[in-house]
């Protein structure tokens, strides 16, 4: 796919902008439980970067995708894009760095605010 050079920039600068905030933990990558990815909330949408393979492992592709909650659009970049493939490996070996001591959680796990919420009830 071509892109036009704003879309390059914008999407160079999206990628800059979630590198800086894993290093500098404003940004939360966990790894779901049972799942080869990882995940984070960001301005309610929703990024996921998989496979959660250690960095090591070279000659797997690596992407990352990016969907807003409210609706169903969505952008993914992978690491064999010409244009942001490099950016998408340096965020894994980011994420990598900052979630290696952190447990696996279930992002889709039920719990009692979201049944409530589901079914118009409240304690």
């Amino acid at each position: 796919m071509t892109r036009d050079p704003a879309t390059i920039e914008r999407l160079r600068l999206l990628l800059t902008q979630v590198q800086s905030m894993t290093k500098n933990r404003e940004l939360h990558c966990e790894r779901q439980a049972d799942s080869a990815h990882r995940y984070a909330r960001c301005n309610n949408n929703l990024l996921i970067l998989g496979p959660a393979a250690p960095l090591s492992e070279t000659h797997i592709p690596r992407y990352l995708f990016i969907t807003p909650f409210d609706t169903p659009d969505h952008i993914e970049i992978n690491s064999e894009d010409p244009d942001f493939g490099a950016d998408i490996i340096k965020l894994v070996g980011a994420v990598e760095i900052a979630t290696r001591n952190e447990p696996p959680t279930d992002p889709f796990e039920i719990s009692k605010n979201v049944l409530d919420r589901l079914t118009n009830q409240s304690s």
